[in-house]
């Protein structure tokens, strides 16, 4: 069973950039109130589409030079990676059926409903 996982300035690259699947990443901080909503659902979304899509999460206060290498000001941002480059970027809590509204464009096979 797939879950988020923690990325770091110093694990990103290996993490994310150089996944061979994509990686929707949660840019997010302790103290965040969006951030807290949206973790469980990133965590469904991680179980859900194991082996189409990981879910990285990346605290911004510990890890700020990721987070201003991709332009982040505000939280929570998702980013989702494919092939090393950003293709998506949400910005804020939503529910999850918007969410994937935005993903499941990107992932080779789609997930069974």
């Amino acid at each position: 069973m797939s879950a988020p996982f923690e990325v770091t300035d110093q694990t990103f690259q290996e993490e994310v950039l150089n996944s061979d699947i994509p990686v929707i990443t949660d840019f997010w901080a302790v103290w965040c109130g969006p951030c807290k909503m949206i973790a469980p659902i990133l965590e469904e979304i991680a179980r859900e589409y194991e082996g189409q899509l990981k879910v990285a999460k990346l605290d911004v206060d510990h890890n700020p030079n990721t987070a201003m290498a991709y332009g982040v000001m505000s939280i929570p941002t998702l980013i989702l990676f494919k092939d090393g480059q950003p293709v998506e970027r949400l910005v804020g809590f939503m529910p999850k059926q918007r969410l994937m509204s935005k993903i499941a464009p990107h992932l080779s096979a789609p997930a069974e409903a």
